[in-house]
């Protein structure tokens, strides 16, 4: 069982930047793959970002170049870094834990999935 608990969410202008941290329970952190979803009002979630166990990383086109995922296994937490905000970033942002298979963009693949936390871009 993991509990994934979201932080660093805010209201920014676009143009700038936050970090995202999810914190993991339990000391199996180090065998799930972790990743990144997001689900703006009106849409289907959708998958941002994420990093393997051996921190091999994956990303949407629309946010490549943008957002960087990194992983802390001592500290039990995923990041995920994002530069140049823009409006469309709005969402609500989730991490979430996989332990079995291979590095996926699949959100049905993953077991554990965190509360959320509010991201907004404004103008």
């Amino acid at each position: 069982q993991v509990q994934l608990v979201e932080s660093g969410g805010g209201l920014v202008q676009a143009g700038a930047s936050l970090r995202l941290s999810c914190a993991a329970s339990g000391r199996t952190f180090g065998d799930y793959h972790m990743g990144w979803f997001r689900q703006a009002p009106g849409k289907e979630r959708e998958f941002v970002a994420a990093i393997s166990r051996s921190s091999s990383t994956h990303y949407a086109d629309s946010v490549k170049g943008r957002f960087t995922v990194s992983r802390d296994n001592a500290k039990n937490t995923v990041y995920l870094q994002m530069n140049s905000l823009k409006l469309e970033d709005t969402a609500v942002y989730y991490c979430a834990a996989d332990r079995w298979g291979a590095l996926t963009v699949v959100s049905d693949n993953y077991d554990y999935w965190g509360q959320g936390t509010q991201v907004t871009v404004s103008p």
